[in-house]
């Protein structure tokens, strides 16, 4: 009977063990599960906020500052700084909230210094440049890991600064990546409630850490969207100007015939021509190339374009034209851009063309006269492009030239685009076998010799076509 009492004590006080064991286990699991919970809704709430920032289209600046000020209040932290990569070697604090100590020993200018409190955080917390290999920082980012001091105090990784204030009590840093691309290093120091930092804490940091990461990581992505739409936009509205600049059919001008083509290898191009009625039935015939793409060319091309008309229509000489226009153009020029130019006076009522060339390609003639039967040759003359140089450099270097055109002879005028055009093995097109295709083809009207060059070319490229621009202008005289 003893036995038996005692034998039901000993289950007893064993089942009583066991349901407060269990007790204890469910309590220790119901709190994991509300830490699991509470870090759960932290990291949602953050994700949230970042893409409420990623939609008010923040700078980079403001996005850094969200972050931080997201992971202060997600972790009850006193202070939170993101370090930044700004050199393969060095990191720069670019966001910091609360009194965040400095990484590094200060400066004895700073330290001992007469300057109020707000001036050391000014000095000390903002933008603080560190060796990317050096301390706690530079720890996280040499191994890619985050890293938990919940006791700073017996750490030697820890600066000791001589102020209170900032005195690092725990400490956590974590790195700020997506994928591979690394964008640098959140840091938040000493808990509101001067408890260590916990491992729940550290898991915390290390989640909003990695969703700063793609943050970051989506707003550089979302800039380039923007910055590749506005300048798709500055493409059409630079494509629609060049348009505008363009001839939309060839002027008839009695005793010739004229055939324009105009390639342009982007949506933008550097090339540009003119076709000019004038009086006495000659025709003013501009061929040029501006330096550049995109917008700034485009208005170039059009301010060009308008001085070009309005000389042309009060001056007779080509070269006092194109001196002109230099006048004009110099002060519209950005540094490092020009034109190349070759602007001529077609006269088929006197049977001659008087041209001048500002740096631009030679002009082909084909002639079948007596004395050149169907023979192509280059002409030359002297010239600089238009914006590179003054009116006292550039008209003393300006020849104008004058050649014979007669009846069935052939004047072309190009841009590089044509005679630069490379095949596949970097071999160019060149003005021999520009000379060689006009002189088969040119007994044809304009448009069939432009038809015939421009398949020669398409043959020689093959698939390497669209190299660059090119403007092809055919005149000849048949009458």
């Amino acid at each position: 009977m003893l036995l038996f009492l005692i034998g039901a004590l000993l289950g007893l006080l064993t089942g009583l063990w066991q349901v407060r064991r269990f007790r204890r286990e469910a309590e220790h699991n119901a709190e994991e599960r509300q830490n699991v919970l509470r870090e759960k809704q932290v990291v949602v709430g953050f994700v949230h906020g970042m893409a409420e920032a990623l939609g008010e289209n923040l700078s980079r600046a403001e996005l850094l500052e969200r972050i931080v000020h997201a992971a202060i209040l997600s972790t009850n932290a006193l202070s939170a700084c993101l370090f930044e990569r700004t050199t393969p070697g060095t990191l720069r604090g670019v966001a910091a909230e609360g009194l965040f100590p400095a990484l590094r020993p200060l400066p004895d200018h700073v330290r001992g210094g007469n300057i109020t409190r707000a001036r050391l955080l000014e000095q000390v917390m903002r933008l603080e440049e560190l060796p990317a290999a050096e301390g706690v920082v530079g720890e996280v980012v040499r191994t890619g890991r985050a890293v938990l001091i919940a006791d700073a105090d017996s750490d030697d990784r820890i600066v000791i600064h001589d102020d209170p204030a900032l005195k690092v009590r725990s400490f956590i840093a974590a790195p700020v990546r997506c994928r591979d691309e690394f964008y640098g290093v959140l840091c938040i120091a000493n808990p509101s409630d001067g408890l260590p930092f916990s491992e729940d804490d550290f898991s915390l940091v290390r989640a909003l850490a990695e969703q700063a990461g793609m943050a970051v990581h989506n707003q550089s992505l979302l800039r380039l969207q923007i910055e590749k739409r506005q300048l798709d936009l500055d493409l059409a509205l630079a494509s629609s100007i060049q348009q505008l600049l363009l001839p939309r059919e060839a002027p008839s001008v009695p005793g010739l015939g004229v055939d324009a083509r105009y390639c342009s290898a982007q949506q933008v191009s550097g090339d540009f021509y003119d076709l000019i009625p004038l009086t006495g039935g000659r025709l003013g015939v501009a061929v040029a190339d501006v330096s550049g793409k995109g917008i700034a060319a485009s208005l170039l091309m059009a301010i060009c374009r308008t001085n070009l008309r309005q000389l042309a229509e009060r001056d007779d000489s080509p070269a006092a034209v194109l001196a002109g226009v230099n006048r004009a153009m110099n002060g519209e020029m950005r540094q490092g851009m020009y034109i190349t130019m070759i602007y001529a006076i077609v006269d088929p009522v006197r049977g001659e063309i008087r041209y001048a060339r500002a740096g631009h390609e030679q002009p082909l003639f084909f002639s079948r006269g007596a004395d050149a039967p169907y023979g192509a040759r280059f002409l030359d003359s002297d010239g600089m492009a238009v914006g590179l140089v003054p009116d006292e450099v550039f008209q003393p270097a300006l020849a104008e030239a004058l050649v014979h055109f007669g009846e069935g002879d052939v004047f072309v005028l190009y841009t590089d685009g044509l005679t630069e055009a490379p095949d596949a093995f970097g071999a160019e097109f060149s003005g021999a076998r520009l000379a060689a295709a006009v002189r088969e083809l040119g007994t044809r009207s304009p448009g069939a010799i432009n038809d015939g060059v421009l398949e020669r070319v398409r043959h020689f490229t093959g698939k390497n076509q669209g190299h660059d621009d090119l403007t092809l202008v055919t005149i000849r005289r048949v009458g």
